[in-house]
């Protein structure tokens, strides 16, 4: 098919079209509809006009409007400041001239000063004149009455001295004497008096200190478990403790034998505890042992709490409580140490009392003034240093110290307080019943046998029992072998022989134990 008449035929009816259309065109714009509509979007566009000129005023308006606002609240800003900028100014002010009066007036305070400072200048000047003229006139009467006496002044002067300082001496050696009469009529009397005063106001009981303690038992069948199998048990129990157990046909008890009162008290309470618990073995025995050893210890702390409390003492350093409190298990010639102590410190507080002295600083003497009689370790100072020395290292002050250490007489007496203690240590340990020297000698003489067993290499523990007739040493196997412990042995009953003096024998024995120990994870 041929395409050519087609697109000519295409082309001259878009052509036709396009003619019709404009001449349509024409005639519509010639019309009176579109003039009209031309006419309203006119009267559109001039009232769109309008409206934006009556907006923009509008809004000029109100800007003009916030302006102001604005610029109202900027002038109060500034007013207010201008207001505090001036109150600031004013107290400025009022301080300068206030500065400036108080200059003012101490320009003329300084300027009055002057003056009067020149005033006094003046008249002083004016004395010293006046004064030499009467020094002057002075010699001349003095050389005047010595032409006329024939003797000097100084002359004069040491006659006149001499007779008044013999009419003194005369004067004051009548009034010494009598004075001393006096003291002596009064003085005996009235410390009679005191001391009197002070012992009846203190009740006071008899001291008992026993080297032995009985032990109850519910029945005798107790008595082999605490035995064991071939004596075991009791043997651990007496190395432990060093307490010497002795049981006997005595029914339902058993005799704890023990100068110390502190491992009489731990094997006891060992022993009560084992027995109500009826594990009675070596393990178990060492276990409670040191259980019951720190319980002890906790024991004396608060029996050192409670005396000071009882004795109305504050501020005592713990060390010193601990130290009071093991005096419970202490004597002294048969007298308990606290027991004394606290004694010596009522009696001490009543004394001062009496003579108007300080009651709590005196008690506070008399309760430490034996402190040195329980040293953790044994030395070779007398107890009364010792015990000055420890209120020192642990902050006493100084009268409480010094009466500590002059108690025996070991040092000067500083203090009231230093004679007051020592009157009222020897009027507790002076009674009736409150000492026995027997039983301290007999303690002392058991002490150096322990401590005899101590001075020879490997040996941890010394017990003397049985009244001092054994002396039970325990050594480390590592370091004392089974040859070495019998030469021990020997060596200390020689010792022993030679150092000391004792009743009877003594029996030493040298206990070697070994052990090995190995722990299941």
């Amino acid at each position: 098919m041929d395409i050519t008449p087609s697109l000519i035929l295409f082309s001259l009816l878009s052509l036709a079209i396009g003619m019709a259309m404009g001449i349509f065109l024409q005639k519509f714009k010639n019309n009176k509809f579109f003039e009209d509509t031309k006419k309203e979007a006119k009267e559109l566009l001039d009232e769109a006009r309008r409206d934006a000129n009556q907006v923009k005023s509008e809004k000029m308006l109100q800007a003009k409007e916030r302006f102001i606002e604005l610029r109202s609240e900027h002038e109060k800003l500034i007013f207010n400041r201008e207001k505090k900028i001036s109150e600031l100014e004013n107290r400025n002010r009022e301080k300068e001239n206030k500065l400036n009066k108080d200059i003012n007036r101490n320009k003329n305070l300084s300027n009055s000063l002057e003056q009067k400072n020149e005033l006094l200048q003046t008249r002083l000047n004016k004395l010293e004149i006046k004064q030499k003229e009467i020094d002057k006139n002075h010699e001349i009467h003095i050389q005047k009455l010595e032409a006329i006496s024939g003797i000097t002044a100084a002359d004069a002067k040491e006659e006149l001295f001499d007779s008044l300082k013999k009419k003194v001496e005369s004067e004051a050696t009548a009034f010494a004497k009598q004075s001393l009469d006096e003291a002596k009529l009064t003085v005996e009397q009235e410390a009679k008096k005191i001391i009197i005063a002070t012992i009846q106001r203190i009740g006071t009981e008899e001291a008992i200190e026993n080297c032995v303690s009985v032990f109850n038992l519910e029945s005798d069948d107790v008595k082999g478990r605490i035995i064991g199998r071939e004596g075991r048990n009791i043997r651990s129990i007496e190395q432990a403790t060093g307490v010497e157990i002795i049981v006997d046909d005595t029914p339902e008890a058993i005799i704890l034998s023990c100068f110390d009162p502190v491992r009489r008290e731990i094997a006891r309470l060992s022993l009560h505890r084992l027995v109500t618990d009826g594990r009675i073995h070596p393990a178990r025995i060492e276990d409670v042992v040191n259980r019951t050893s720190k319980q002890i210890q906790n024991e004396i702390i608060e029996i050192g709490k409670q005396t000071v409390i009882d004795l109305g003492i504050h501020g005592l350093n713990p060390e010193l409580i601990k130290i009071v409190g093991r005096m419970k298990y202490r004597s002294s010639y048969g007298q308990n140490l606290l027991q004394h102590s606290r004694e010596v410190a009522k009696l001490c507080g009543v004394m001062a009392s009496e003579m108007g002295l300080n009651t709590k600083l005196a008690k506070r003497a008399g309760l430490l003034h034996d402190i040195g009689k329980v040293p953790e370790e044994e030395t070779e100072t007398s107890h009364a240093i010792l015990g000055m020395e420890l209120a020192e290292k642990f902050g006493e002050k100084k009268e409480v110290c010094n009466a500590i250490g002059a108690h025996h007489n070991e040092i000067d007496m500083t203090s009231l307080f230093s004679p007051i203690v020592q009157v009222c240590d020897a009027i507790s340990g002076a009674r009736p019943g409150a000492r026995r020297q027997v039983l301290d000698s007999y303690v002392q003489r058991l002490k150096d046998l322990e401590n005899v067993a101590y001075e020879f290499n490997g040996v941890t523990k010394a017990f003397a029992i049985q009244a001092g007739r054994e002396l039970r040493v325990i050594v480390e196997s590592e370091k004392v072998s089974d040859n070495q412990a019998a030469e021990l042995s020997f060596q200390i009953s020689q010792k022993i022989q030679t150092d000391m003096t004792y009743p009877g024998q003594v029996k030493v024995t040298v206990i070697r134990e070994t052990r090995s120990v190995n722990v299941a994870k």
